[in-house]
């Protein structure tokens, strides 16, 4: 069940018709997004109005990382959902009358017409409607949004005045708006028309969405269509500079969450490492620690440390020393920057990629959340493959950090260095919510000299990858960040891309339930990567079934491989695709589309950008550059 704040009251939903899955409550539905209710659109609210209703989940080196203390899951019990949420849009209109109000001119006057029954039964109007039309209310489609992540209503009294067909009229004293449209769904915005029932100035939204339609109009009207900083998941205002931009409710590019992801890898999957997780004398330590916010307490936790372990121990069943060795590993130098790496550093990919090539020692890969087979490679005939396992147990911990509107977030980037970033939580507040995914796996590794060797043997390849580093330049994301996009990451990405689809018709999962990730050396980076990890990427699921790992056993895995480099030879689309130059957003793809090469974005770890099949199978003049053609030819 969920809860909207109102003001300084917690009222409870409905548990069946307010609830969303754990995984949409981090992803489209996080903090600061909108949620289409049946009767009504709420916004999720900031972790901080979430009480102590989330369920904890641990990874250690996540929460280093991003130096929290744990992750919140919602859940509790069915009564007790613990997401928050706050209304926004505030304007609503009756279908029947077309009255058009915010919510607090709706609430007064249910309060002074309502009868005692009613108001005794629902004091707040949960469920907005017209107690003179006895019809329910209908929010605006319409709100404004600035780049800074800023969000507000529509500025509908000033626009239905300063706009008006007849000419501008001044802000009367008491406006009555009402909302009408077109007797034809093809009129468009010319056909919607905000009237004001008073002064009877009347507009039109014909030019609203225009990307500077509010500074035009703060031009001639100064002070009433800048941005006026509202955050309403915090219920607050902060200064804000810049122009907002009309944008319709449920676009997609209203809401751009950040989502952190990690592996669970050894030490810290170890079985052990899980059980002092769940202890209660574990949670009773970070109470305490989170009482010495911004402090060096090494000293105090030092004093404290014996009898913590001792208690962990008994509570537990486990021997002293290894107990005070995983709480010396987690509590102390926790503020150590060396020690706490960056999600989205190329030395964190590297920690995992070593679990995943089996580079840790045997003794540590049984643990209870990652568990690796190593296969024998010389039995799948793969050219370029230099090893195949098959994990077996897999968990990955979401967390969603922040989020961005109107510009998407770049995925290489890190929270406070991204345009335009909002962070969903406080400083002080020692969580963020995140969802965990248990599944399953096949990752590759591929022979860094032969990728090479290949790269300089054809200049062609670089000067395709030239293309893409120079589209990406020009766009957006290159316009605030830097990034060298390598021929090696294109095509690995795009091998990727071809498994996926290939997989989902052999192991039954969709491709929307399967998810990469590119383990890719930098230039400038001296450990070489050359790996990508297929698992199971369903959020709700306790664990699969296998259906997965079965498909990278030797007797099948070869066929399919082939099979995916294969149907990358011919797209329909051809010779459109295969000889493009730019394609997608902001012509961030070559030869690859929707067809032949695109994914469900939410399988892809770069909003499907950075791809080329080319690279793999090489062009109708150029099949030379392919990486296998010469495995298709033969």
């Amino acid at each position: 069940m969920a809860d909207i704040k109102l003001q300084r009251d917690i009222l409870n939903l409905n548990k069946i018709t307010h609830s969303v899955r754990s995984a949409q409550a981090i992803l489209q539905y996080g903090v600061g997004a909108m949620v289409d209710f049946p009767d009504q659109t709420l916004m999720t609210a900031a972790p901080e109005y979430w009480g102590a209703r989330v369920i904890q989940i641990h990874d250690e080196r996540l929460e280093k990382g991003l130096k929290v203390d744990y992750f919140g899951l919602p859940g509790g019990d069915e009564y007790n959902w613990g997401i928050a949420y706050t209304r926004f849009p505030q304007w609503y209109f009756c279908p029947k009358c077309r009255r058009f109000e915010p919510l607090k001119h709706w609430v007064k006057e249910y309060r002074s017409k309502a009868s005692q029954k009613q108001k005794e039964k629902d004091p707040y109007m949960k469920r907005p409607r017209c107690l003179e039309c006895k019809q329910s209310l209908v929010p605006t489609r319409i709100v404004v949004a600035c780049e800074k992540g800023h969000i507000d209503d529509f500025p509908w009294v000033n626009w239905a005045h300063h706009n008006s067909l007849g000419g501008a009229k001044p802000i009367c004293s008491n406006p009555s708006m009402m909302f009408k449209t077109g007797a034809t769904a093809s009129a468009g915005l010319e056909g919607l028309v905000i009237e004001c029932s008073n002064c009877k100035a009347k507009a039109t939204l014909s030019n609203a969405f225009n990307k500077d339609a509010m500074e035009k109009m703060e031009k001639n009207h100064k002070g009433c269509y800048e941005c006026t900083g509202n955050m309403p998941w915090k219920n607050k205002q902060v200064d804000c500079a810049t122009f907002p931009r009309a944008m319709q409710r449920g676009a997609s590019s209203i809401y751009f969450p950040k989502v952190v992801s990690s592996l669970v890898i050894p030490p810290y999957s170890d079985k052990i490492n899980v059980r002092v997780e769940q202890s209660k004398v574990y949670k009773d330590c970070l109470f305490f620690i989170a009482q010495f916010e911004g402090e060096n307490i090494d000293h105090i936790i030092v004093a404290r440390l014996d009898k913590w372990t001792k208690d962990m121990a008994i509570e537990i069943s486990a021997e002293v020393n290894v107990v005070r060795h995983i709480l010396n590993r987690r509590l102390l130098n926790r503020e150590n920057e060396e020690t706490n790496i960056e999600p989205n550093s190329m030395e964190y990919r590297i920690e995992e990629y070593e679990a995943l090539t089996g580079r840790i020692t045997n003794n540590d890969l049984d643990g209870n959340d990652f568990l690796r087979e190593e296969t024998d490679i010389h039995k799948y005939d793969i050219p370029y493959l230099k090893s195949v396992s098959l994990i077996h147990k897999i968990r990955e911990v979401r967390a969603l950090t922040g989020f961005t509107r109107i510009n998407p977030p770049d995925s290489q980037q890190s929270g406070e260095l991204i345009p335009g970033f909002i962070a969903i939580k406080e400083q002080e507040t020692r969580w963020y919510p995140a969802y965990e995914v248990r599944g399953e796996g096949i990752f590759f590794e591929f022979e860094n000299e032969q990728i090479s060797k290949w790269i300089n043997d054809f200049p062609k390849v670089n000067h395709r990858a030239d293309i893409l580093n120079h589209n990406f330049m020009r766009s957006y994301q290159g316009s605030v960040t830097t990034r060298n996009i390598t021929p090696k990451y294109i095509l690995l990405h795009t091998i990727a891309h071809l498994l996926i689809r290939q997989l989902s018709f052999e192991c039954g999962y969709t491709a929307a339930s399967l998810r990469e990730r590119i383990y890719c050396n930098t230039d400038n980076n001296e450990y070489e990567m050359s790996g990508i990890l297929i698992y199971t990427a369903s959020g709700d699921s306790e664990g699969t079934l296998g259906g997965l790992v079965r498909q990278g056993y030797w007797d099948c895995l070869p066929r399919t491989f082939k099979k995916a480099m294969q149907y990358a030879e011919l797209c329909s689309n051809d010779p459109v695709c295969i000889s493009s130059v730019g394609q997608g957003r902001e012509a961030l793809n070559l030869a690859a589309c929707h067809t032949c090469g695109l994914l469900p974005e939410t399988s892809c770890e770069d909003f499907n950008v950075f791809l080329d099949r080319a690279l793999v199978i090489g062009t109708f003049e150029n099949k030379e550059i392919g990486f296998y053609n010469d495995w298709l030819v033969n």
